[in-house]
């Protein structure tokens, strides 16, 4: 059995395990529970009803209205203009061959990978590094495109990629403990709606099973969040 810390103990006792929490009373109770001595990231943990051995998946994109309060590192795979466009709006690699033999070699210090259609076939030698870290660029998820300075911009502004796991789980980071709890309300909403309405069309019965919020190091508090799709 995992043991946990005195402070997680401590702030277990302020939460109600039977209860399913407004997303305000739960950014509220978060606020009161014990805190480390740095920024804490608040998580949203889904657990959603589809068959990943069907083949079925949950992937998109969505901009958080305040951010997650975390620089982001974007990596931009491109050519010519493109590169110019995507130096301009901010990208903190840009490259084509370069970069690629770099990744080969086992090089992750990036948060995010966006690249332009023209690089989709040299995108394939990335697919054992990339695919079991998230970070394969794709075309449904929109880090696939021909607008690579839009894009950038709206990673560095808070855009962020959700994609489910192989337990059909999904973690997104909504905010900081340290943002005001209107930011944390507004992110966390914004998040939900997100992955409620990107439901796979063969997804039958109940999609979104449950959502917990919680600190990196605390416990989870069950948000009603049918309410909220």
């Amino acid at each position: 059995m995992k043991k946990h810390s005195k402070r997680y103990k401590e702030a277990e006792k302020l939460i109600d395990r039977d209860k399913e929490y407004s997303v305000e009373d739960a950014v509220n109770t978060i606020k009161k529970l014990p805190k480390p001595k740095f920024d804490e990231t608040i998580d949203l943990n889904f657990q959603l009803g589809i068959d990943t051995k069907a083949n079925e998946s949950v992937r998109g994109m969505v901009s958080l209205p305040h951010g997650t309060g975390k620089a982001v590192k974007v990596l931009c795979l491109c050519r010519g203009e493109e590169a110019k466009e995507a130096q301009a709006e901010g990208a903190d690699f840009v490259g084509a061959d370069d970069l690629i033999e770099k990744i080969q070699s086992g090089w992750l210090g990036f948060d995010v990978v966006v690249a332009h259609p023209d690089m989709m076939r040299d995108l394939g030698k990335l697919g054992r590094v990339l695919g079991p870290k998230g970070l394969m660029p794709s075309p449904k998820s929109g880090t696939v495109t021909k607008e690579l300075g839009k894009i950038v911009k709206e990673l560095k502004k808070g855009k962020i990629e959700f994609k489910n796991d192989k337990t059909s789980g999904l973690h997104v980071p909504c905010g900081k403990v340290s943002f005001k709890e209107e930011a944390l309300v507004e992110n966390i909403k914004t998040i939900v709606h997100a992955v409620a309405t990107s439901k796979p069309a063969s997804t039958k019965g109940e999609y979104v099973r449950s959502v917990y919020v919680s600190t990196s190091q605390g416990p989870g508090l069950r948000l009603a969040h049918k309410s909220l799709a």
